[in-house]
């Protein structure tokens, strides 16, 4: 990434002050999988989670973006030569339709913005934009660092690099504006992925664990972690690189979907709050 933007961006947002952040409900328990949240005063509080329902998701699938709208979920892929975005029906897994890119570019994190599809690419600061009906191509965007994920709060866009800095971009120029820096307590959360805007709160994907991070977007700081151990399905365990990756939320039933690269399933799941 631009370090010196980064740096810049950083102490441009000091001094801002956290907001409250209404969460997406949580459950005392609904029956495959569940454990109780832990916290204390000097930490996030770290919830489990229970499976609601599980779907199957095609397991060829380097997922780097999940999106969840009007009943079905728009999908970013990754890999040279491989990647793509495409239109999945949740019930069965099945691709509706996708559009391949060029296989110079490794594709990264999608979100939707009014009627286009955005998607990242990986190292090339470029990103593609479509129309969401057709996959289109409606044009193209750059920016200074390298695309993980991608996500929105309705005015500005969110996207991560793979590092603890969150950037706030202009949807109509692209231009960075402003960000974040993620924090726990003072230690700086790294690999932030796949984003997903949630009820007032940004939640990421860390790359290469089982957790997703809950953050203030005004402040940075983390407001809660979700611990996804043991969700992997068995059939995917002894593939390295099938890690957690992608979110995606129904705001209007209030479901929260996650799955993983190259998983062969999809999970509805809800928050396990504490007894």
């Amino acid at each position: 990434m631009n370090k010196l933007f980064s740096a810049l961006t950083i102490l441009m947002l000091l001094g801002l002050s956290a907001c409250d952040n209404p969460s997406i409900s949580a459950s005392t328990g609904c029956g495959e999988t569940a454990a109780t949240v832990t916290s204390n005063e000097d930490s996030a509080a770290v919830y489990s989670f229970c499976i609601v329902n599980t779907y199957d998701h095609d397991s060829n699938a380097f997922t780097q973006g999940l999106v969840y709208y009007e009943g079905v979920f728009y999908e970013g892929t990754g890999r040279y030569g491989f990647s793509n975005i495409r239109k999945v029906e949740i019930d069965t897994g099945d691709v509706l339709q996708s559009r391949d890119i060029a296989d110079q570019y490794f594709g990264e994190g999608i979100t939707l913005w009014n009627d286009q599809l955005l998607q990242l690419t990986w190292q090339a600061q470029k990103g593609f934009i479509y129309d969401r009906e057709t996959f289109e191509p409606q044009g193209e965007f750059s920016y200074p660092t390298e695309g993980w994920g991608i996500t929105h709060d309705g005015s500005k866009l969110m996207m991560s690099d793979g590092s603890n800095a969150i950037f706030y971009l202009n949807p109509d120029t692209f231009e960075i504006t402003s960000g974040v820096e993620v924090v726990d307590k003072g230690q700086q959360i790294n690999r932030l992925n796949e984003l997903e805007y949630i009820n007032g709160e940004i939640w990421a994907n860390v790359w290469l664990t089982n957790n997703i991070v809950r953050i203030d977007p005004v402040s940075g700081d983390v407001i809660g972690w979700l611990d996804l151990t043991g969700l992997k399905p068995t059939a995917d365990l002894n593939n390295r690189d099938a890690v957690l990756n992608g979110i995606a939320y129904d705001e209007e039933n209030d479901r929260l979907f996650v799955t993983g690269k190259w998983w062969s399933k999809l999970f509805e799941i809800q928050l396990v709050a504490q007894n």
